[in-house]
């Protein structure tokens, strides 16, 4: 049976309906500050947790629950004869129900220019210590964080007398759920504030917030969800505002994500299309309607069913062009009115505003792999080439232009998976060639995708040539210059094959593998 509860919540959607309701089941209410002010101002009985005490709040209302009489209340196994005994004797009555929500941390740390005083100040203690006993005896006492758990609560109140212990049980997994999340987001916050934090912390804790359940995963046969990180999201995907189509599957998430990484590397307009995980086509130009045409140009049959980003705005040129062909998903800073009146006609196309210009990455962001039994965590490849200078490796250097196609192409293939390799030429990517077992295949693979085109092109290696069979086919395509890592022990031979097919080739010391 509930008999007492205590109410003390800071966000309180709900609260008056759900005193009002508790009092006309008879329950004793009992409440403190700003909550126990909402509750008697619409007439419902409730009395202060300091006449339970006997004890007033102190420190600027740091001190109100954490007293014997409440936590007696909260944590007497009423199946105990000795604890009933021992509370009877205290004069400690039962409490049955809790319903409290935290101070808002989260919404504090977010704020522009908060202080680090502010930030502690919001860090809740008396909540979570009674959410937590409350929640260690859920088999006698309600506990309720959730204001959209209040209907499920009150109905079953209502309607038997008593709260199920399933219910009960499913109330104390979400207290926990919640007060590791609220820790978690304060170690995150206090270590942000550290001067020489560890890069790697002994126990890594992390925190994310479910966006979405998906239809299914990679698979059919694959449950899946989407989650979110909790702090600074600006020009990531879970920021994004869906403006039209169905919705995002497991699969689009994955692979936008891929072609935003590979956007973020270009200060001027361009377009990035992407397709299972790999670029298909790269374009830039001054007008986003150009940059698309060479995007789409550049290979038109993987482009099909792809994924499209940009950093400029949409306009009906470009939209005009784009609807021509089936896409999954179009991602841009914005879309012109004649746009997206153009994109709507098309049912199924999904259609994503995100600030698209913001070309760096959340602070302290990580790249996190779930391995069996383990993570592994490592920084993200937020750099294109080293501080120290490009070096030209052999006899010809490249010229102005070609030095332009290489960094193109050398962007590209850094988010081609290995091996990787990469053609470009003119402001467009060329062929690609991602993922093969050796790099042989890929480069190849990429030569031939590049039909005619590949004459006097740039080709880009995320990592070194192991041998000079690469170069080789290469010359024999028409390839003008290359640009590669550098690194292996044969690396002279690649150097000689550039001389003797007048190749130039330049090292980057800095290798992009993408596994």
């Amino acid at each position: 049976m509930i008999k007492r509860a205590i109410l003390s919540v800071s966000d309180k959607t709900g609260i008056v309906e759900l005193a009002r309701r508790l009092h006309h089941q008879g329950v004793t209410l009992l409440s403190t500050g700003g909550t126990m002010k909402a509750i008697a101002g619409a007439g419902i009985p409730v009395t202060g947790v300091s006449d339970v005490t006997g004890f007033p709040e102190c420190l600027d209302g740091r001190v109100k629950t954490l007293h014997p009489m409440i936590h007696a209340g909260l944590l007497a196994v009423r199946g105990n004869a000795e604890h009933m005994a021992q509370i009877r004797k205290l004069g400690v009555e039962p409490i049955d129900m809790v319903i409290i929500n935290l101070y808002p941390f989260r919404a504090t740390i977010e704020k522009p220019g908060v202080t680090f005083e502010d930030a502690i100040e919001n860090i809740d203690i008396g909540g979570p210590t009674m959410l937590r006993a409350a929640a260690k005896n859920a088999q006698d006492v309600v506990v309720v964080i959730d204001p959209a758990d209040y209907d499920k609560v009150l109905n079953e109140l209502e309607t038997t007398g008593d709260v199920s212990l399933k219910t009960k049980r499913y109330l104390q997994y979400k207290v926990f759920e919640h007060t590791a999340q609220y820790d978690c987001m304060i170690q995150q916050y206090l270590r942000s504030q550290l001067e020489d934090a560890e890069e790697f912390p002994q126990n890594l804790t992390v925190t994310f917030e479910k966006v979405q359940e998906m239809r299914y995963g990679e698979n059919p046969h694959q449950k899946a969800a989407f989650y979110r990180d909790l702090g600074d999201i600006a020009g990531t995907l879970p920021a994004a505002r869906q403006l039209h189509g169905k919705e995002l599957s497991y699969n689009n998430i994955n692979d936008t994500n891929g072609a935003l990484e590979l956007l973020r590397e270009f200060d001027t307009t361009a377009v990035v299309a992407v397709k299972h995980g790999n670029p298909c086509g790269v374009g830039v130009a001054d007008e986003v309607s150009e940059a698309y045409r060479l995007a789409y140009e550049a290979d038109p049959v993987s482009v099909f069913g792809g994924i499209v980003v940009t950093n400029a705005p949409v306009d009906a040129a470009t939209a005009e062009q784009m609807s021509k062909i089936f896409l999954e998903i179009i991602v841009a800073p914005k879309f012109t009115d004649e746009a997206l009146a153009i994109l709507t006609r098309k049912k199924n196309l999904r259609l994503l505003e995100l600030d698209t210009t913001i070309r760096s990455y959340p602070e302290n962001e990580r790249v996190m792999r779930k391995v069996a039994g383990g993570m592994l965590v490592q920084e993200i490849d937020d750099k294109l080439l080293p501080e120290t200078e490009l070096k030209v490796v052999t006899e010809k250097a490249p010229t102005e232009e070609q030095m332009k196609d290489l960094l193109l192409a050398w962007k590209i293939v850094k988010h081609a998976k290995s091996n990787g390799i990469a053609i470009a030429k003119a402001n467009q990517s060329l062929g690609i060639g991602p993922g093969q077992v050796n790099r042989i295949w890929s480069t190849q693979m990429a030569i031939e995708r590049s039909g005619e085109k590949v004459k006097g092109a740039a080709l880009a290696s995320d990592a070194f040539f192991p041998f000079d069979d690469c170069v080789k086919a290469c010359a024999e395509a028409g390839i003008s210059c290359i640009i590669q890592p550098g690194g292996s022990v044969r690396d002279q031979d690649s150097i000689d094959a550039c001389n003797q097919y007048g190749i130039a080739m330049v090292f980057t010391g800095m290798r992009h593998f993408k596994h």
